[in-house]
């Protein structure tokens, strides 16, 4: 029954009403994913790449990545795209990474919506196109992700897909600033010295007020 050895692997996995122990909950793991399903799949494909219980081996881990991806599977999806930007376990290959991010990203996960974002941003795998980017970047930032914070900001910054806006620009590298983003931490002191005191005033109003809405 391979929801149920998925289950028990996860307890071997977590040490929950057993010893943890890696090695068990690959056992386990294998048994369900051979069966074809696909959350034991996917955690396989991590057992191989982080080298849990099982040798590092990044072609396998790609392998069962590939099929919990086929099956929908989200966390497959951007663990496979990020494989094919880095070329580890697969032959580096944009176009490929573009397809599996954007299948993680219409389900709503904030990381591959960034990630997307940025393969449009430099034209990786696609064509440029600002204003696909800025989409992406968008609807990460809604959902917190930093890094797409600070590319909205560099976007407005440098009027790329939205028109030059030094308000917008400083409000969500301030936002990505309070995580601690260095990057918007620094990009935030630069456009300052741009800026009115009442820009200034009005983009930490709607940072505040984004922060708020946004807790």
């Amino acid at each position: 029954y391979a929801e149920a050895q998925y289950n028990l692997a996860l307890r071997y996995d977590n040490g929950q009403g057993v010893i943890q122990d890696y090695k068990q909950a690959f056992k386990w793991y294998i048994k369900s994913a051979e069966q074809g399903y696909a959350k034991a799949q996917s955690n396989l494909g991590l057992r191989y790449a982080n080298g849990e219980g099982v040798p590092q081996d990044y072609k396998e881990a790609g392998k069962w990545f590939r099929l919990a991806a086929e099956q929908g599977g989200y966390k497959s999806q951007l663990m496979l795209g990020m494989m094919y930007v880095t070329g580890q376990g697969v032959i580096q290959d944009y176009k490929q990474a573009v397809k599996w991010f954007r299948l993680a990203a219409e389900q709503g996960i904030s990381e591959a919506q960034g990630l997307l974002g940025t393969m449009y941003y430099y034209g990786e795998g696609i064509p440029q196109d600002y204003k696909e980017s800025f989409k992406w970047f968008q609807l990460a930032a809604e959902q917190g992700y930093d890094l797409a914070q600070l590319g909205l900001g560099n976007m407005y910054m440098n009027g790329q897909g939205v028109i030059q806006d030094y308000v917008m620009a400083h409000m969500y590298w301030n936002i990505a600033a309070s995580k601690g983003h260095k990057d918007a931490i620094k990009n935030r002191g630069i456009v300052e010295e741009e800026m009115t005191p009442s820009q200034l005033e009005k983009a930490q109003d709607l940072a505040r007020e984004w922060m708020r809405t946004h807790q």
